[in-house]
Protein backbone atom coordinates (compact mmCIF):
# COMPACT_ATOMS: atom_id res chain seq x y z
CA UNK A 1 0.00 0.00 0.00
CA UNK A 2 1.13 3.52 -0.69
CA UNK A 3 -0.57 6.81 -0.07
CA UNK A 4 0.63 9.87 -1.94
CA UNK A 5 0.12 13.18 -0.15
CA UNK A 6 1.43 15.62 -2.68
CA UNK A 7 -0.34 18.93 -3.30
CA UNK A 8 -0.45 18.12 -7.03
CA UNK A 9 -1.63 14.51 -6.75
CA UNK A 10 -4.67 12.93 -5.20
CA UNK A 11 -4.19 9.96 -2.85
CA UNK A 12 -3.55 6.52 -4.27
CA UNK A 13 -3.89 3.09 -2.62
CA UNK A 14 -2.69 -0.32 -3.80
CA UNK A 15 -3.00 -3.76 -2.24
CA UNK A 16 -2.75 -7.40 -3.15
CA UNK A 17 -5.94 -9.40 -2.59
CA UNK A 18 -4.76 -13.02 -2.73
CA UNK A 19 -8.07 -14.51 -1.51
CA UNK A 20 -11.76 -13.74 -1.87
CA UNK A 21 -11.75 -12.91 1.85
CA UNK A 22 -9.35 -10.06 1.06
CA UNK A 23 -11.76 -8.66 -1.53
CA UNK A 24 -14.51 -8.91 1.08
CA UNK A 25 -12.29 -7.08 3.59
CA UNK A 26 -11.77 -4.31 1.03
CA UNK A 27 -15.53 -4.01 0.47
CA UNK A 28 -16.03 -3.90 4.24
CA UNK A 29 -13.43 -1.12 4.52
CA UNK A 30 -15.33 0.83 1.86
CA UNK A 31 -18.57 0.31 3.80
CA UNK A 32 -16.97 1.71 6.95
CA UNK A 33 -15.76 4.72 4.96
CA UNK A 34 -19.28 5.17 3.59
CA UNK A 35 -20.70 5.14 7.12
CA UNK A 36 -18.13 7.70 8.26
CA UNK A 37 -18.91 9.83 5.17
CA UNK A 38 -22.68 9.48 5.37
CA UNK A 39 -23.37 13.17 6.14
CA UNK A 40 -21.34 14.27 3.12
CA UNK A 41 -23.01 11.65 0.90
CA UNK A 42 -26.46 12.75 2.07
CA UNK A 43 -25.56 16.36 1.27
CA UNK A 44 -23.59 15.90 -1.97
CA UNK A 45 -23.75 12.28 -3.16
CA UNK A 46 -20.75 10.14 -4.11
CA UNK A 47 -19.66 8.49 -7.37
CA UNK A 48 -17.43 5.42 -7.37
CA UNK A 49 -16.21 3.72 -10.52
CA UNK A 50 -15.39 0.03 -10.45
CA UNK A 51 -12.99 -0.98 -13.21
CA UNK A 52 -11.83 -4.42 -14.20
CA UNK A 53 -12.44 -7.25 -16.63
CA UNK A 54 -15.20 -9.82 -16.30
CA UNK A 55 -14.62 -11.79 -13.10
CA UNK A 56 -12.25 -9.22 -11.60
CA UNK A 57 -14.32 -8.92 -8.41
CA UNK A 58 -16.38 -5.77 -8.94
CA UNK A 59 -19.67 -7.31 -7.83
CA UNK A 60 -17.94 -9.23 -5.02
CA UNK A 61 -16.61 -5.90 -3.73
CA UNK A 62 -20.13 -4.42 -3.81
CA UNK A 63 -21.64 -7.50 -2.15
CA UNK A 64 -19.17 -7.19 0.76
CA UNK A 65 -19.83 -3.45 1.02
CA UNK A 66 -23.60 -3.97 1.18
CA UNK A 67 -23.38 -6.90 3.63
CA UNK A 68 -21.22 -4.79 5.95
CA UNK A 69 -23.82 -2.02 5.78
CA UNK A 70 -26.43 -4.53 6.94
CA UNK A 71 -28.16 -5.47 3.68
CA UNK A 72 -29.80 -8.86 4.22
CA UNK A 73 -31.31 -9.54 0.78
CA UNK A 74 -29.76 -10.79 -2.42
CA UNK A 75 -26.95 -8.80 -3.99
CA UNK A 76 -26.77 -9.56 -7.67
CA UNK A 77 -24.82 -8.20 -10.56
CA UNK A 78 -26.78 -5.53 -12.45
CA UNK A 79 -25.47 -6.78 -15.80
CA UNK A 80 -28.96 -7.54 -17.12
CA UNK A 81 -31.00 -5.04 -15.12
CA UNK A 82 -28.43 -2.21 -15.57
CA UNK A 83 -29.21 -0.94 -12.06
CA UNK A 84 -29.79 -2.41 -8.63
CA UNK A 85 -30.74 0.01 -5.84
CA UNK A 86 -30.39 -0.68 -2.12
CA UNK A 87 -31.70 1.61 0.62
CA UNK A 88 -29.22 1.03 3.42
CA UNK A 89 -27.41 3.04 6.10
CA UNK A 90 -29.49 6.12 5.34
CA UNK A 91 -28.40 6.40 1.69
CA UNK A 92 -29.44 4.97 -1.65
CA UNK A 93 -26.71 2.68 -2.98
CA UNK A 94 -27.13 2.62 -6.77
CA UNK A 95 -25.10 -0.15 -8.40
CA UNK A 96 -24.91 0.32 -12.17
CA UNK A 97 -23.48 -1.94 -14.87
CA UNK A 98 -23.13 -0.42 -18.34
CA UNK A 99 -21.59 -3.52 -19.97
CA UNK A 100 -24.55 -4.03 -22.32
CA UNK A 101 -24.64 -0.41 -23.55
CA UNK A 102 -24.20 -0.16 -27.29
CA UNK A 103 -24.09 3.65 -27.27
CA UNK A 104 -23.14 6.07 -24.45
CA UNK A 105 -26.37 7.99 -25.06
CA UNK A 106 -28.24 5.08 -23.44
CA UNK A 107 -27.10 6.55 -20.11
CA UNK A 108 -28.92 9.80 -20.85
CA UNK A 109 -31.92 8.06 -22.41
CA UNK A 110 -32.43 5.92 -19.30
CA UNK A 111 -32.40 8.99 -17.03
CA UNK A 112 -29.54 7.63 -14.95
CA UNK A 113 -27.95 11.07 -14.52
CA UNK A 114 -30.76 11.97 -12.12
CA UNK A 115 -29.71 9.11 -9.83
CA UNK A 116 -26.29 10.69 -9.26
CA UNK A 117 -27.56 13.08 -6.63
CA UNK A 118 -27.45 14.10 -2.99
CA UNK A 119 -28.20 11.12 -0.77
CA UNK A 120 -26.91 8.58 -3.32
CA UNK A 121 -23.77 6.47 -3.33
CA UNK A 122 -23.42 5.46 -6.99
CA UNK A 123 -21.10 2.64 -8.01
CA UNK A 124 -20.73 1.95 -11.72
CA UNK A 125 -19.18 -0.93 -13.60
CA UNK A 126 -18.05 -0.58 -17.23
CA UNK A 127 -18.20 3.20 -16.86
CA UNK A 128 -16.30 3.83 -20.07
CA UNK A 129 -19.40 2.70 -21.99
CA UNK A 130 -21.38 5.64 -20.59
CA UNK A 131 -18.79 8.34 -21.21
CA UNK A 132 -18.94 11.29 -21.72
CA UNK A 133 -22.39 11.38 -20.10
CA UNK A 134 -21.46 9.75 -16.80
CA UNK A 135 -20.82 12.26 -13.98
CA UNK A 136 -17.23 12.56 -12.77
CA UNK A 137 -16.01 9.97 -10.27
CA UNK A 138 -14.97 10.77 -6.74
CA UNK A 139 -13.08 7.47 -6.45
CA UNK A 140 -11.88 4.89 -8.99
CA UNK A 141 -11.38 1.29 -7.83
CA UNK A 142 -9.47 -0.83 -10.36
CA UNK A 143 -9.38 -4.58 -9.84
CA UNK A 144 -7.16 -6.89 -11.88
CA UNK A 145 -6.50 -10.58 -11.61
CA UNK A 146 -3.13 -11.37 -10.07
CA UNK A 147 -2.18 -15.02 -9.86
CA UNK A 148 -5.10 -16.79 -8.19
CA UNK A 149 -6.21 -13.56 -6.52
CA UNK A 150 -6.55 -9.89 -7.38
CA UNK A 151 -4.74 -6.59 -7.11
CA UNK A 152 -6.53 -3.35 -6.40
CA UNK A 153 -5.49 0.21 -7.24
CA UNK A 154 -7.67 2.99 -5.89
CA UNK A 155 -7.40 6.62 -6.96
CA UNK A 156 -9.17 9.61 -5.48
CA UNK A 157 -10.38 12.06 -8.12
CA UNK A 158 -11.92 14.75 -5.88
CA UNK A 159 -11.45 16.07 -2.34
CA UNK A 160 -14.48 13.96 -1.29
CA UNK A 161 -12.81 10.94 -2.85
CA UNK A 162 -9.55 11.74 -1.03
CA UNK A 163 -11.37 11.91 2.32
CA UNK A 164 -13.20 8.65 1.58
CA UNK A 165 -9.96 6.93 0.56
CA UNK A 166 -8.22 8.08 3.75
CA UNK A 167 -11.03 6.54 5.82
CA UNK A 168 -11.03 3.38 3.73
CA UNK A 169 -7.25 3.00 3.93
CA UNK A 170 -7.31 3.46 7.72
CA UNK A 171 -10.01 0.80 8.03
CA UNK A 172 -8.04 -1.57 5.76
CA UNK A 173 -4.90 -1.11 7.84
CA UNK A 174 -6.77 -1.50 11.14
CA UNK A 175 -8.39 -4.76 9.97
CA UNK A 176 -4.96 -6.13 8.96
CA UNK A 177 -3.69 -5.94 12.55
Amino acid sequence: MSTISSPTQMPHFEASLPTSDDTDRLGAAAAEALLASRDSIVEHGFALRLEGNLGAGKTSFMRALLRTLGWQGAVKSPTFTLLETYEVAGVAVNHFDFYRFEEPTEFEDAGFRDMYCAGAFCASEWSERALPYLPAADLVVSLVQEGLGRRVCIDAETPSGAAFLALMSAQWNAAAC
